[in-house]
């Protein structure tokens, strides 16, 4: 591949800001509470949303070398990583968790991974924790010839990255008084919260289990910033047993916001981030008064 200049990120053409669109829902408006849809979802049609604003700084840092990154067999942050370097002329790694899959058929999103270029590395899950050891990690990129490479983590979420969703609280700006979204690895959320102005709070939906997000978004906000910065929160009640699991009801729920509104509704971040937003509505937790912005991070992969 011929490589991009480092500074260069213009043949990824993204839309910013994102828009702003308001949703008329009588569940909201009867308890006095205005919904509005941050659409990061049309940032880009192949790098979307959240993805875009993470890897758009780590990028443009590629020069000529290859990115190796991280993620699990219907891993978005693989898909939209492998987009983003094929639009960009950049080699690209992926190295997906599960020894178990490999010389299977790929299912179509390590499909979609493999026709963007990105070469799939499949590792055992004991060896895929210890990734971040750095003994485990050279002997990994020797593994894939690569290593000079670039290495982005699971998610995507690094200082960088953080640095990079910042601008996410600074386009919603005064718009929302409670700017909402779902989390895997906290990186998008420890941005946005830096970005916001004083006064407003960003809210955290965690699509995994384990409550472990409070300091992992903490250590990203001191690793970027050097400190906490901002006003956020975790809710971890709406993961529905785990990633990528769902339930009837917000199976449900996701089917009903579509009709209502002519959104797509992506199952495994965006429909449990709204299903919480209208659980927590109910709940009295936003006072009359209040507008709340969630950010649609993703859309259903076709």
């Amino acid at each position: 591949m011929t490589g991009t200049d480092p500074h260069d990120l213009t043949a990824l053409r993204p839309r910013l800001p994102s828009p702003l669109q308001e949703v008329v829902d009588g569940r909201f408006e009867r308890l006095g509470v205005r919904l509005l849809l941050k659409r990061d979802d049309l940032i880009h049609p192949e790098v979307v949303g959240n993805k875009w604003r993470k890897l758009a700084p780590n990028l443009a840092m590629a020069a000529d070398r290859t990115v190796v990154t991280f993620g699990g067999a219907y891993s978005n942050h693989l898909r939209a990583t492998a987009a983003a370097c094929r639009l960009l002329g950049l080699s690209t790694v992926g190295v997906v968790r599960g020894q178990e899959l490999a010389g299977r058929p790929l299912n179509p999103s390590l499909e979609r991974c493999a026709a963007d270029g990105m070469r799939l590395h499949f590792v055992d899950r004991t060896t895929y924790r210890r990734t971040s050891d750095p003994e485990t990690l050279g002997a990994l990129l020797r593994a894939v010839d690569a290593e000079d490479a670039v290495v982005l983590p699971e998610g995507g979420s690094n200082a960088e990255a953080v640095r990079g969703c910042r601008a996410l609280g600074g386009e919603l700006g005064e718009h929302a008084d409670v700017a909402a979204l779902a989390c895997g690895t906290g990186g998008t959320l420890a941005g946005l919260a830096a970005g916001l102005p004083p006064g407003r709070r960003a809210l955290g939906i965690p699509v995994l289990r384990g409550g472990f997000l409070t300091d992992e978004v903490r250590r990203l906000q001191i690793r970027a910033f050097g400190g906490v910065r901002g006003a956020w929160s975790l809710d971890d009640r709406f993961h529905c047993g785990g990633y990528a699991r769902t339930t009837p009801e917000l199976d449900s729920f996701a089917e009903d916001f579509e009709r209502r509104h002519g959104l797509p509704v992506e199952r495994i971040y965006v429909a449990k981030m709204l299903h919480a937003l209208l659980a927590l509505t109910q709940e009295g937790a936003f006072p009359r008064g209040t507008t709340l912005a969630a950010v649609i991070t993703g859309r259903p992969f076709p």
